[in-house]
């Protein structure tokens, strides 16, 4: 009988049945690659926006609750903004995959990766690829079918040998397939984009969540969506309040030129980040971040407000970090997660600077983190320090 197995870059080989696109034979690797960064994801719920979140581009998710797929999918949700059709997570990895009866409108999440052609493996023991992953770190991994028993033989070279071939994460341009290449005014998503805004935020796509932009719609302020190789003089011109970083998949180190553009912006308008947007803020700043072992992935992260000294929790999706060292004194802590103490928001001691490391329009409590953004936008209104 054909099974579906998943082998880490480690030789690590764990078995199960396909779901979703059917993963290749070994030989079809070269044509069909079915390969990505595996990392766990503490969530119980939010299967299909996890999918779908450009942030996850090039990652193959590992959902470490056990029964997945209850409640079905929204055949038309998709958080990426770009491409609705397009599904940026590589694959997702579950324990039991549920096909039982669905509310009346929704389709399977077995239809919804098939209409989509997202890879799934199901049936393994996630509990042990879960430790696996936070003892030995995120890596890449491979689904492949096979009529044997076991991968074993030319079948494990040959998958291995891709593994091999295979870029690491922190090598690979994941913003291009995510992110518009020309300037957006005023995209649409479910809520309308204000008539009459408040103010107009240049935001910078690395593949922007639809759910922040309904967010930044809500509070009537108008966005102006720029890709993600804008030039600073483009962001000066354009006539726009503040400077808005999204979130977006992949290594920060390698975006040069976001950097750049962020640091010549910066005292000129007010600048805010999510995620991504944090991390290359942390860049700009004058500080660097670090890939972490295994990153935050979740819905379920407390987090420390450093000035008032209350704990939220938050949804995060996040691989690399701000390293703490580096921080020049003007860039100082907002946030810190209450797990591991790492950096989960940043304020500029003199500048209209902020940054968060977290979701906050994820709304895990459901509404902790919402407040952010009335906090850029109040910020924005000053043009002042916080």
């Amino acid at each position: 009988m054909e099974k579906t197995f998943l082998v880490l870059q480690d030789g690590s080989i764990f078995s199960g049945h396909g779901f979703g696109k059917l993963a290749p034979k070994p030989f079809e690797l070269q044509d069909l690659p079915s390969i990505g960064e595996a990392v766990f994801n503490t969530s119980m719920t939010g299967y299909q926006e996890i999918l779908t979140d450009p942030s996850y581009n090039g990652q193959m998710v590992v959902m470490t609750y056990p029964h997945i797929g209850n409640y079905g999918c929204e055949e038309y949700l998709n958080e990426n903004t770009l491409c609705p059709e397009s599904i940026p997570a590589t694959a997702m990895i579950v324990h039991e995959l549920y096909e039982g009866p669905l509310p009346e409108g929704k389709i399977s999440l077995d239809a919804f990766m098939k209409k989509h052609e997202v890879f799934g493996i199901t049936g393994i023991d996630t509990r042990s690829l879960t430790l696996h992953l936070r003892d030995q770190g995120s890596c890449n991994a491979v689904l492949v079918r096979s009529d044997v028993l076991g991968l074993k033989g030319t079948e494990l070279k040959q998958t291995m040998a891709a593994l091999k071939a295979f870029p690491s994460i922190c090598d690979r341009d994941l913003i291009d397939g995510v992110s518009v290449h020309t300037v957006l005014v005023d995209p649409q998503v479910e809520i309308p984009a204000p008539s009459n805004p408040l103010y107009r935020f240049a935001v910078v796509d690395f593949g922007i969540k639809k759910s922040i932009i309904n967010e930044l719609y809500k509070r009537n302020i108008a966005v102006t969506l720029f890709p993600s190789t804008v030039k600073s003089k483009e962001i000066l011109s354009s006539g726009c309040t503040a400077l808005f970083l999204s979130n977006g998949p992949g290594d920060p180190a390698l975006l040069t030129g976001a950097v750049l553009m962020t640091q010549e912006v910066i005292g000129k308008l007010p600048v805010f980040g999510i995620c991504l947007g944090h991390q290359i803020i942390t860049w700009a700043l004058g500080g660097k971040t670090i890939k972490m072992k295994f990153g935050h992935h979740g819905a379920n992260h407390p987090v420390k407000d450093c000035f008032t000294g209350k704990t939220f929790v938050t949804s995060q999706n996040h691989g690399f970090m701000s390293e703490i060292e580096s921080l020049p004194p003007l860039a100082q802590p907002w946030f810190i997660n209450a797990n591991d103490n790492s950096i989960e928001g940043l304020v500029h001691a003199n500048l209209p600077v902020l940054s968060v490391q977290f979701h906050p329009e994820a709304s895990p409590g459901p509404h902790d983190g919402a407040w952010i953004f009335d906090r850029f936008i109040s910020v924005a209104a000053q043009g002042a320090k916080v």
